[in-house]
């Protein structure tokens, strides 16, 4: 089996665990590894057995697919250099710092035949794997991603930091445009927003309302779908979701994952199911990073494509600068 020559650009916390996923991918060689940051760079090399590459153009050179684990306002500078050269990028989120940025990026990609992967993680968190297959038309939305307060990340709002991947999951499940946002926050202990909500319309009348903070004394990472007949949660900490559905009282329906459970006096002929999709244990960076190699090897459409990204990027753009307008407003900020 011919293996596909990669690289990582960028090996700080995140980007070291790029580094240890590679190595363990059968279809994957690391070719090598670069960071600015000389002392870092060398010991993440030596630790995995892999070169250090003291020029990113060299490392660019020997690869055909590379992981971009920089921070965000890099992205659009390093991503460009490296997609000139045709090689596939796995950009880590959010694609960029701006929509222009995005765009270049999208084109650029085009005119090389190169692949952008977007690394919005959660779509491969296995409470969503596990939902595949199923019906998913969510007509209201409903998540909560609430975190301790940790100093990594807090250089910029905690939308683009947290809300970014319940945005990106949002959209993914709501096929239908976005027609309208509200949105309110406040920075707590940073000098950026540490607590958001938004509530985003669609065009097919669909609503999420969405929660993000990075100072609460608990972890959450939940979400929950309401639809037609049914009623499903995501709970992507803990990586299990669940669903109820209303099904007609002779349905056999459920059996596969769990026991029907009656409700009520079933007084319409009709029941509520308990369903509990089996969850497979897995690395969700290893399943994202292994679909990146799979995409590059079939030239098939990547995951979390660079268009997803840019219009996550725009929801997330636009809540954050609501946001901002609103405090100016009441000389808050």
């Amino acid at each position: 089996m011919k293996k596909l020559k990669v690289g990582v650009i960028g090996v700080g916390h995140l980007g070291r665990l790029h580094a240890s996923i590679y190595t363990q991918i059968p279809e994957a060689e690391l070719i090598g590894v670069f960071d600015t940051d000389v002392h870092r760079c060398n010991e993440v090399a030596a630790e995995f057995n892999t070169k250090a590459f003291s020029n990113p153009d060299e490392l660019i050179s020997r690869v055909q697919g590379m992981s971009i684990v920089v921070p965000t306002t890099f992205h659009h500078e390093v991503a460009t250099n490296v997609l000139n050269s045709g090689v596939h990028c796995l950009i880590e989120k959010p694609i960029t710092s701006t929509i222009e940025e995005a765009n270049d990026l999208i084109k650029t990609a085009e005119a090389k035949n190169a692949i952008i992967q977007i690394g919005h993680i959660e779509r491969f968190n296995p409470a969503i794997v596990a939902l595949n297959g199923i019906d998913l038309d969510p007509m209201f939305v409903e998540s909560h991603r609430l975190a301790s307060f940790n100093p990594r990340g807090t250089d910029v709002a905690v939308v683009l930091d947290l809300m970014i991947h319940d945005i990106d999951i949002i959209l993914s499940l709501v096929k239908s445009p976005v027609r309208q946002i509200d949105a309110s926050g406040v920075a707590v202990i940073t000098n950026e927003v540490d607590i958001a909500n938004a509530r985003i319309q669609f065009e097919n009348g669909a609503v999420a309302n969405v929660t993000a903070s990075r100072i609460s004394q608990k972890k959450m990472r939940k979400m929950r779908l309401f639809q037609k007949n049914a009623y499903i949660s995501i709970d992507f900490l803990q990586k299990f979701s669940e669903i109820y559905r209303l099904v007609d009282s002779d349905s056999k329906e459920g059996a596969a994952f769990g026991i029907p459970v009656e409700f009520g006096d079933n007084q319409q002929g009709r029941k509520i199911i308990y369903e509990k999709p089996p969850v497979e244990e897995g690395n969700a960076l290893k399943m994202e990073l292994a679909s990146f190699i799979e995409a590059i090897k079939t030239n098939s459409e990547p995951a979390v494509s660079g268009e997803q990204g840019k219009e996550a990027l725009r929801v997330a753009i636009e809540i954050t600068q609501m946001i901002k307008e609103q405090l100016q407003t009441l000389g808050i900020e």
